[in-house]
């Protein structure tokens, strides 16, 4: 087995989150690995909506700046556990984004969350897990959340 020694954390800020950070924490304490971190978020606007109304740009710039400050916090929150981390913040759809990410940091495994879609709302919605596996150029832990 390949040594793991870079961790992909690929977060969404959810309530699920917490969990997901503490296994990457666990994970990179136990390997002696770094962690990177990456947010995708993915504004799926035309530039043009049915009813000629542009997006203002104010705010997607908004919608940046409150990721990348979120994205802050959890890097200063595992820093703080000795643990050697780093930020990517990609305005892209998840999984592709994730799979990219993993592919450009060397990662030996992504770490990431589920929602736990079942029924229609896994149809309407998809599983960002399931693409991300499939695109993935490593290994993929899927970490339930308490609800699920």
């Amino acid at each position: 087995m390949k040594p793991i020694r870079t961790l992909l954390l690929a977060i969404d800020f959810s309530e699920s989150s917490s969990a997901v950070i503490d296994v990457a924490v666990e994970f990179a304490k136990r390997f002696s690995a770094a962690i990177h971190i990456v947010h995708a978020f993915d504004l799926p606007i035309p530039l043009v909506t049915p009813y000629e109304v542009a997006i203002p740009e104010a705010y997607l710039d908004q919608t940046r700046k409150a990721a990348a400050q979120k994205l802050a916090a959890v890097v200063k929150q595992i820093a703080a556990q000795d643990v050697t981390v780093e930020s990517h913040l990609t305005e892209a759809p998840a999984a592709p984004a994730i799979a990219r990410t993993a592919e450009e940091v060397g990662a030996d495994l992504v770490v990431m969350g589920t929602h736990g879609h079942t029924g229609i709302k896994h149809l309407v919605l998809g599983s960002v897990a399931e693409r991300t596996m499939r695109l993935a150029p490593c290994s993929v832990l899927v970490v339930k959340s308490a609800r699920d």
